[in-house]
């Protein structure tokens, strides 16, 4: 199971730069705008000199993390998809180590060779949800590693006598105080998987309340004041704005009172993107572990994968934004949920009245009607490699450079949704046209894009922000991916119809002793005279 899982980890690093699958059975929108969006910082550090852009959308304010990975490797490779995709390619092995590491950790009391481990790691690198959404540079990977981080964290706490409790569990506690803020930082949705955490640190510490405290709160308020730190001394007295402004732009749910039932159907019923088999397996396992919740207190991992499972799928729901992506994040824990049960409660239970071998059987066909199934989709996918996006980019790169041969001083910089992506495919300078902390009509009188691209068709609303500056002139098209809505990339030529205003000074303050109130002021005939 291991040989086979590191052949299919190698696959997860070939064609790297080919589009996310076309024609898969996910439509997300994070393959058009995500992974330029959330290595903003990093690709505008290499490319203009400054991570910052002000008034555009920056979420490394809230999300630095990710960013800062890139950056360190960027220094290395310069701005590339290809550095990026392999850098979370490398988060996803580490996904897998991390998995083997804390199945092992939990393995049931008499079990002397584990099959939990080998086969949630098989079945995460045969997955070809895993494969699609852990090949893209976006945030959901690195937050599954950091969770997975934490959890071996708090499997490391040991109990012991009161006055050698924290001492014995200093190196566990340091390791938590800086992977919780990590968390958080890494995406802010993490808050939901600290419970899953904290389980784990009561269950190692017996689940004794007295201990749990003593070792909790000091790593949790430790790991507070390294946030705390952050916000204090970066965010609040410089970037305020821009944090305020991630949380506001996905502050929506559109649950309701009336729909709850109908989001929530939704929401479990999505969980078929994690895989035909795989997910009614999971469904299975989480049935058994309620069910047997008592006795599986001895096995404290099971419990854990609930609550992080289950604390990220209230989220989506409440948030009612049912992205595919944001299921990797659930697809993890669900997937080490049906190796765990498995080997806690079919292989001893079946092993009792019959021979082993017919429990190691049963649990081979399990892990078989998942992997096999999976695995060919996924080489399929390997085999299959487009690059329609890429050549986009690449094209509409072409296009201005040789337009800038004729027109030297027409302002290379891009507006665009997928400017980011396009930014870290080819270099070009971009802005966003959709998310930012000024108004569209007054980013583009600021920034006075030279070009704009929009996927299919110009939005009203972007129409609106551009005509009283710009005669927009419609120049290329470039057919790309595969989403009837966002298939043709269109580039135009921003020509601008009114000159650059000049900053306006700030006055200066009336006297106080010229304010009038209303009805003081001198009449037309007054001021004639």
């Amino acid at each position: 199971m291991l040989a086979a899982a590191a052949v299919l980890l190698g696959l997860h690093a070939v064609h790297l730069a080919a589009d996310f699958p076309n024609n898969s059975p996910w439509m997300d929108w994070s393959k058009y705008t995500d992974e330029g969006w959330y290595g903003d910082a990093a690709i505008r550090h290499y490319q203009l000199g400054h991570w910052y852009v002000a008034g555009d959308f920056n979420p490394a304010v809230a999300l630095p993390v990710w960013p800062v990975l890139e950056a360190l490797l960027f220094h290395f490779t310069g701005v590339s998809l290809v550095a990026a995709r392999a850098l979370t390619v490398g988060v996803f092995a580490g996904i897998l180590v991390a998995t083997w590491f804390l199945l092992e950790r939990w393995r049931p009391v008499g079990v002397r060779v584990s099959l939990a481990a080998p086969a949630a790691v098989l079945l995460l690198a045969a997955s070809p949800f895993c494969f699609v959404f852990t090949r893209l540079a976006i945030l959901e990977p690195l937050l599954v590693l950091v969770t997975l981080l934490a959890l071996l964290a708090a499997s490391a706490v040991r109990p012991a006598a009161h006055g050698e409790l924290l001492r014995r569990n200093l190196p566990a506690m340091a390791a938590l105080a800086l992977l919780l803020p990590l968390l958080i930082l890494t995406k802010t949705t993490g808050l939901f998987l600290v419970p899953a955490i904290a389980w784990l640190v009561f269950a190692a510490l017996e689940y004794r309340p007295g201990p749990f405290l003593r070792v909790g709160l000091p790593a949790a308020g430790a790991g507070l004041l390294l946030w705390l730190a952050y916000y204090g001394l970066l965010v609040r007295p410089h970037l305020l704005l821009d944090y305020r402004y991630l949380f506001s732009a996905n502050a929506y749910t559109g649950i309701t009172a009336e729909n709850f039932v109908q989001v929530l159907t939704d929401t479990v019923k999505d969980g078929m993107w994690m895989g035909r088999v795989l997910y009614p397996c999971a469904l299975v396992a989480v049935g058994i572990a309620a069910i047997s919740w008592r006795r599986l207190r001895a096995h404290p991992l099971i419990p854990a994968l609930l609550l992080w499972a289950g604390g990220y799928v209230a989220f989506l729901a409440y948030h009612d934004n049912l992205q595919p992506r944001y299921y990797l994040v659930v697809a993890v824990p669900l997937t080490l949920l049906v190796a765990a049960v498995m080997e806690q409660l079919v292989l001893p239970a079946v092993s009792r009245r019959t021979p082993a071998l017919v429990g190691v059987a049963l649990a081979a066909v399990i892990v078989v009607a998942i992997s096999v199934p999976d695995a060919r989709q996924t080489v399929s996918f390997v085999r299959h490699p487009q690059y329609t996006l890429l050549t986009a980019a690449r094209e509409l790169d072409a296009y201005i450079a040789n337009d800038r041969v004729d027109d030297p001083t027409h302002n290379p910089l891009l507006l665009s949704i997928s400017g980011s992506d396009i930014s870290l495919m080819t270099g070009l300078p971009s802005i966003c046209d959709d998310f930012g902390t000024l108004e569209l009509p007054d980013r583009v009188n600021k920034y006075r894009p030279g070009w704009y691209a929009a996927w299919n068709q110009i939005d009203d609303d972007k129409m609106d922000a551009m005509t009283p500056l710009f005669h927009i002139e419609r120049v290329a098209a470039f057919p790309a991916m595969d989403d009837p809505d966002r298939n043709l990339l269109i580039l135009y030529k921003l020509d601008a119809t009114v000159p650059t205003p000049l900053v306006r000074r700030k006055g200066k303050p009336t006297p106080r002793r010229l304010k009038t109130k209303v009805g003081q002021q001198p009449s037309v005939e007054q001021l004639e005279h």
